[in-house]
């Protein structure tokens, strides 16, 4: 074996693997950016029927094309706490049948005469010159979808024709005979080589891929190739355990039921291939499939009698799990039992596993924006109570606090996670939602600010034994109620989505304004006559002022809702 040889022979299935993967990565991404509403869509349509939930991640992984994304999106959204353990196994069901698309996709081949993936290439060309020049964002975001399933077929052709002259190889062949499924050792020996490749490659998809091809040429025979196949179905649970690690139990019990349902599905097809290997070969051996007038030659059996296998295998799997839906869910919370103040506090429901379906992610920083306001508006609620105390409790004061301590935290995580997702190949749609939600991470974090500005004032006051007098107090919470309605009324267009707010929310502002300025212009004139103490005057003016920048961070959010 020569030096060249082996250099062709690692380069070629290398390249052709790392093609495959970006082609696959190529074609999730586009088909998200075009489908983006279909899968929040999808995701929303999620009950507690199973049937709903397994179709769901059916439709899920088939607009994503990986079932890898599709579960970890799955763990990340109950860790997001979107979807309950028993959704999210009837969801992780449902990618096990999605996945099976892709190798139909490589069956391609055998039903086009002269092989599909001879098109790789030509298609990668064609839709290239759309993604490079075109500037209508939905043919750019479509001509990706057709480069990633050029480079697909692309990266398969360099990998078959890489591993086409081993079969001219006595040592490989030797090396090959020594994982063959002749016995139940060399069954489990099989399974577990499938496994270890698809855990490394992360990629069911790719190796599924591979063993077509290596089936096709001949280098592996198809007792091995099932067996290999049912190993790379257990391999592509590591991306949701790898995606579990640091969230919460909930999200953990998810990770392992796609870990318990694929090794629960290689525990009976084990047996099956053991005892059963003879009978599924007669029927969908290469040369049982011969028979049909598409398949030419075995290697073209071979690569069918594999894609039928892989989706025979995942839609039984499927058909015996999702009657125990209840019971794996049961289960797993008896073996991954809560354990209180066990886990880090998390702020937000946020998911990195999220960042890999940018149309769900957005749509999730969203539901942690309108948490936001929500928090504001408690906020002010509390401090109205805490005005009209006759005094200020340390246990009162400290929960506003803490509230924008918290807020201060929730906007770091949004912040990290929008530049994130934001950093990836996302729609316009996404971007533009992604830029106005920064934006109001920060201004709601404002407006904490100043609540907490009004109440540390006061206690301050108090602690100096100053008061304000009745008048102050009257104008105070006059200015308070106008605040209060206002923040409300634009919290409710950010929860509603709503865009034209802008005619009455600075009507609504100037307003304010003025009221501001007036009460300012009466407690001057008041401030020689009646003496008040130089701290009463400065907490009076610097509660108006924290009042008006509340209102003008409040306009801040109309306008960005309202693109401005």
């Amino acid at each position: 074996m020569t030096e060249t040889f082996t250099f062709n022979l690692i380069a070629n299935v290398l390249g052709g693997l790392a093609i495959f993967l970006l082609g696959m990565k190529y074609m999730s991404e586009g088909m998200q950016a075009i489908a983006g509403d279909r899968l929040r869509k999808i995701i929303r349509a999620i009950t507690d029927n199973r049937l709903m939930a397994c179709g769901a991640g059916f439709g899920a992984t088939c607009i994503v094309q990986s079932s890898s994304v599709t579960t970890v999106m799955v763990v990340g959204m109950v860790s997001a706490g979107l979807m309950t353990l028993t959704q999210s196994i009837g969801v992780i069901l449902g990618a096990d049948i999605g996945t099976t698309i892709t190798a139909w996709i490589v069956a391609l081949d055998v039903f086009v005469k002269g092989g599909v993936l001879i098109f790789g290439l030509p298609l990668i060309g064609i839709s290239g010159f759309f993604y490079l020049f075109s500037k209508n964002e939905k043919v750019r975001f479509a001509a990706m979808m057709v480069m990633g399933l050029g480079m697909v077929f692309f990266g398969l052709y360099l990998m078959k024709a890489g591993v086409a002259p081993i079969r001219s190889m006595p040592e490989f062949k030797d090396w090959f005979s020594k994982i063959t499924p002749d016995t139940l050792l060399g069954i489990f020996g099989c399974v577990a080589v499938g496994a270890i490749l698809t855990g490394v490659v992360q990629s069911s998809s790719a190796t599924v891929g591979i063993t077509m091809v290596l089936a096709k040429d001949g280098i592996i025979n198809m007792e091995t190739a099932l067996a290999l196949v049912i190993g790379e179905n257990i391999g592509t649970t590591i991306t949701a355990f790898l995606a579990s690690l640091g969230t919460s139990r909930n999200a953990k019990r998810a990770a392992y039921a796609h870990i318990l349902i694929k090794f629960a599905g290689a525990l009976w097809a084990i047996p099956v291939l053991w005892l059963g290997m003879k009978a599924l070969l007669s029927v969908l051996g290469p040369e049982s499939l011969m028979e049909l007038s598409v398949i030419e030659t075995p290697g073209d059996g071979a690569m069918l009698g594999i894609a039928i296998f892989h989706t025979a295998f995942n839609i039984l799997n499927v058909s015996i799990f999702l009657p125990l839906v209840a019971v794996i869910s049961r289960f797993l919370m008896r073996i991954v039992p809560e354990k209180p103040g066990a886990e880090a506090e998390h702020l937000t429901y946020l998911d990195v596993g999220l960042l890999a379906t940018p149309a769900v992610g957005i749509q999730q920083s969203h539901d942690e924006i309108v948490r936001m306001s929500e928090t504001v508006e408690e906020m002010l609620g509390d401090l109205a109570a805490l005005l009209k105390a006759d005094k200020i409790e340390d246990q009162d004061a400290k929960s506003i606090l803490k509230r924008e301590e918290r807020l201060d935290g929730v906007q770091r995580e949004v912040v990290t996670f929008l530049s994130s997702l934001l950093s990836g190949t996302v729609a316009h749609d996404v971007m533009d939602r992604g830029r106005i939600q920064l934006r109001l991470a920060d201004e709601y974090e404002s407006i904490s600010d100043y609540v907490a500005r009004i109440v540390k004032m006061h206690r301050k006051l108090q602690r100096n034994d100053g008061r304000l007098t009745e008048q102050s107090m009257k104008r105070i919470f006059e200015l308070h109620d106008r605040v209060v309605a206002y923040v409300a009324r634009i919290n409710e267009a950010v929860r509603k989505g709503e865009t034209i707010v802008m005619g009455d929310a600075k009507t609504e502002a100037d307003q304010i304004t003025d009221s501001m300025k007036s009460f300012r212009d009466e407690h001057l004139e008041n401030f020689a006559r009646e003496q008040a103490s130089p701290l009463s005057s400065l907490a009076f003016t610097d509660t108006l002022t924290a009042y008006r920048r509340i209102r003008s961070h409040t306009l801040n959010i109309a306008q960005a809702i309202a693109r401005e």
